[in-house]
């Protein structure tokens, strides 16, 4: 099969004809239909978290059952699914919590990689799926089957950025009806993010982007109100929304220094920080402990929407087919899998919302 591979930090993906083994225990093979291109890939793609090379990445995926290993008794060939990068056994530590993004166990695709290249090098499973590729290997718990009306291509974003923005608002922080909002990013994960508050009915949502571009996105998604993240008085314009007192919740779904820092700010008594977006290794954020306790504020991390997938891909799938969550406006653009390259730089540029390899 072919796949788009990572020789080296930084330098453009080569499409390579790779070996993809056998679904082994518990395993399914799915044939792709899309992947869409999460900044996460970006960063691994350019060295920002390390890793081990060659590799393939990509994580936000959908596709259908092509074959299912021992073991294996809720899927079939032929079913339509939506595959993630969480993978949890259902009974260690969190799991047993219903914690299942934060699963302990050590599955067998984690100590030896599925794929192997020409001449049976070993390549790295991005992120534990590694859907730049025509076809995948996936413990059957990363998988959950979705309605075969669904548009395979849409079901997509559904994988990554709708299930971590939509899961932070919903799972995470729990937003109630009439809750002040701001969410600084306005991309794939930060319109997820304003459209979970739209649903959890949110009084006020500000969107918060450096990108003027991104603003009738963010307005069409649900925010109330855009501000430009270069304002001087950014935080005096949120005060201004939200009765004088500064946001309820601050998402921080972009993973530059800058957004962490400004977001302290944009809270008032009692507000809590959540930092969805994943920023370089090594960047570092302070904050003013005395200021968070005086004013009974909290900072919660956000990994993957604190999301269990059998429950919540279902729900998403429904509120899609109802007409209340948005996601086909989201694509900004397909490519194959031979134009990778493009359609990363587009998303490095900052130009596209999602871009979708088809297969």
């Amino acid at each position: 099969m072919k796949a788009a591979v990572c020789r080296a930090f930084g330098a453009p993906l080569e499409i390579e004809e790779v070996h993809l083994s056998e679904p082994a225990k518990d395993e399914l093979r799915v044939r792709l239909a899309a992947c869409a291109i999460c900044h996460s890939d970006i960063f691994f793609a350019d060295g920002a978290w390390g890793g081990s090379l060659p590799a393939v990445y990509g994580h936000e995926a959908s596709g259908v059952v092509d074959a299912v290993g021992p073991g294996v008794n809720d899927f079939r060939p032929g079913d339509h699914v939506v595959a993630t990068l969480i993978r949890s056994c259902g009974h260690c530590h969190y799991c047993s919590r219903g914690v299942p993004v934060a699963c302990e166990t050590t599955f067998p695709l984690d100590e030896n990689s599925p794929l192997t290249d020409s001449v049976g090098k070993s390549i790295e499973q991005g992120m534990g799926i590694g859907a730049f590729a025509e076809y995948i290997v996936v413990d059957s718990s990363q998988a959950v089957v979705i309605p075969n009306d669904l548009p395979l291509e849409t079901a997509s974003l559904i994988a990554c950025s709708v299930l971590t923005g939509w899961g932070a608002v919903v799972n995470t922080a729990q937003v109630e009806a009439g809750d002040n909002v701001v969410v600084i990013g306005a991309g794939g994960v930060g319109l997820n993010t304003i459209q979970g508050a739209r649903l959890s009915d949110a009084a006020e949502i500000i969107a918060i982007d450096l990108n003027k571009s991104k603003f009738e996105a963010a307005l069409r998604f649900g925010a109330t109100s855009v501000l430009d993240a270069g304002m001087p008085d950014l935080a005096a314009m949120v005060r201004k929304r939200t009765q004088g007192r500064g946001a309820d919740y601050a998402f921080v779904t972009v993973g530059a220094k800058s957004a962490f820092d400004q977001s302290y700010d944009l809270i008032g008594p009692t507000g809590t920080v959540v930092l969805v977006g994943m920023p370089a290794s090594g960047v570092m954020s302070e904050i003013d402990p005395g200021t968070m306790a005086s004013k009974q504020q909290r900072i919660l991390g956000s990994k993957m929407g604190s999301v269990t997938i059998e429950r919540d891909i279902p729900r998403l799938a429904s509120l899609y087919q109802q007409g209340k969550l948005e996601l086909d406006s989201m694509v900004s653009g397909r490519y194959p899998l031979e134009q990778i390259n493009a359609a990363m730089d587009s998303v490095r540029r900052g130009e596209a919302l999602r871009n979708l390899v088809v297969f």
